[in-house]
């Protein structure tokens, strides 16, 4: 699969010593280096001794949490579970410090059938919350432990059995959120996680593989460009905010970024998302921070400037040309 490279100008900004989490995905993701490169290595050590993953780190607790004992999805986003996502995606590695925070939530954060929760039984176990966290375990080496095998799996009989329906994307009545799962509407957001958690871990599962199929036709038999997906309320402008880092909200480039990795880059259908994503650089090929969460231990950037994270996101996700 072709990656949109950065011009000479583009590739030197993202390779500035200053973020070595983007210079060490510009260097793996974008210039295809080996991992086992020495400036690869290098540039991924760097990460955990930088802003923002050094701010992070810094506020765990010897156990391996943020902020208290226990589940860790609340608050938002200094608990324990946004730490692990966030690290994923700054690139960080596996070091002691979050093979801790990962093994704590492996152990604090599941249903007895595998899947994570977010503290209310099976009402918390929300698509993006499952598909987040097996991304982000895949990572930090976790991908053959029985724990996330088994959540795979859980999270699969979920999609090919319920849907891929949340109750927070749903409305009784009174306009107050569905008790069960089921009683919400499907979910894009929820969707585009499961699927990138579901490929991290591997679907070579029937199962796996079939929920996978459900979240594909979701995906692609809407229109993505107008974010055209069932909702209870209007779609969220987010959609079209890109951001970093991403927690239980998506993006056009998220889930561009996962029909690619499902075969789709040439789909026509894209064509109207494609363009438009490219549109959004600026003179100098770079894409701006629109969206970035609040109350985290770190700063990712400025809202409205130029970032490196998200032109990182968007190089990995569009195809070259900005034609699909």
């Amino acid at each position: 699969m072709p990656i949109s490279s950065p011009s000479d100008e583009l590739q030197v900004w993202l390779l500035e010593e200053e973020n070595p989490s983007a210079r060490y995905w510009t260097l793996r993701a974008l210039m295809g280096y080996p991992e086992e490169d020495e400036l690869v290595r290098r540039a991924r050590a760097r990460i955990v001794e930088a802003s923002p993953a050094h701010d992070i780190l810094r506020a765990q607790w010897p156990e391996g949490y943020w902020v208290a004992p226990g589940i860790g999805y609340s608050p938002k986003y200094r608990a324990t579970i946004w730490q692990i996502l966030f690290l994923a995606q700054l690139g960080a590695p596996p070091i002691e410090p979050i093979l801790c925070a990962c093994e704590y939530v492996l152990s604090h954060a599941r249903l007895p059938d595998g899947r994570f929760s977010a503290g209310e039984g099976s009402r918390g176990a929300l698509l993006c919350l499952n598909g987040n966290l097996l991304r982000a375990l895949c990572w930090f080496d976790f991908r053959e432990d029985p724990r996330v095998q088994a959540a795979a799996d859980a999270l699969a009989a979920q999609i090919t059995h319920q849907g891929l329906r949340c109750r927070f994307n749903g409305r009784t009545p009174g306009g107050g959120i569905p008790a069960s799962m089921t009683e919400g509407l499907p979910c894009a957001w929820g969707a585009v996680k499961a699927g990138l958690g579901l490929l991290s871990v591997g679907v070579e599962h029937p199962e796996r593989a079939a929920a996978v199929s459900q979240i594909q036709r979701l995906l692609i038999e809407h229109d993505l460009c107008e974010a055209a997906y069932p909702t209870a309320t209007e779609p969220s402008l987010l959609w079209w905010r890109f951001g970093f880092p991403l927690g239980y909200t998506s993006d056009a480039l998220e889930a561009l970024t996962l029909l690619r990795w499902m075969g789709h880059e040439d789909d026509m259908r894209l064509r109207p998302a494609v363009e438009r994503a490219w549109a959004k650089r600026d003179a100098k090929g770079r894409w701006h921070l629109e969206y970035t969460p609040e109350k985290t231990w770190g700063s990712f950037g400025s809202l409205g400037a130029p970032n490196k994270w998200v032109t990182i996101r968007a190089l990995l996700a569009l195809p070259p040309n900005g034609a699909a």
